[in-house]
């Protein structure tokens, strides 16, 4: 063994460690944020009842089977499937795409939606939405969590890393 690889190897399992933490960290918090108000919806609202109706923003109660807004509800083991296959390659690969927190928390969004819609997918044959713009379809904390971070994660594709092997800090004299 190599002098230092220990020591190496050491710190990328206590980073990759600190990745999951703050992935899962962030799915654990978005799943159980998404439940508890999908469980006060149905608890205190019955299917089509809305709260403040007339105003920019309302509560509806809302069963989707669908995919985003109820598409193709007749597909509904697929949706579920892929919410699988997205969750098992976040858990498997996400650390390679988690190189700073933001990232990992914009990672563990989606993962944390992902499960959360796939959860009630498998045990109910729906879920809950209930956030109503009335000028977009009716959606819910984990679907506004999953689109929130992959339209951030394009953006920051976009933005170039200061980690990135293109960039310097030094300028080489011309």
């Amino acid at each position: 063994m190599l002098a230092g690889s220990t020591a190496v190897a050491a710190r990328q399992g206590a980073s990759r460690r600190r990745i999951y933490v703050v992935m899962l960290g962030t799915a654990a918090a978005v799943a159980l944020i998404d439940h508890v108000t999908k469980w006060l919806v149905a608890s205190h609202l019955y299917i089509g009842q809305q709260i403040w109706p007339g105003s920019f923003v309302s509560i509806d109660h809302v069963e989707n089977s669908g995919a985003a807004f109820s598409v193709l509800p007749q597909l509904h083991w697929l949706y579920l499937a892929v919410a699988v296959v997205v969750s098992l390659y976040i858990v498997l690969a996400g650390y390679r795409h988690g190189t700073t927190w933001y990232r990992q928390v914009l990672i563990g969004m989606i993962l944390g939606g992902a499960l959360s819609n796939g959860v009630d997918r498998l045990v109910q044959g729906s879920v809950v939405d209930f956030i109503d713009f009335h000028f977009w379809p009716v959606f819910n904390v984990a679907d506004s969590c999953i689109v929130i971070a992959i339209v951030m994660l394009l953006v920051l594709s976009f933005v170039p890393s200061s980690h990135s092997p293109t960039s310097s800090t030094s300028s080489a004299p011309s």
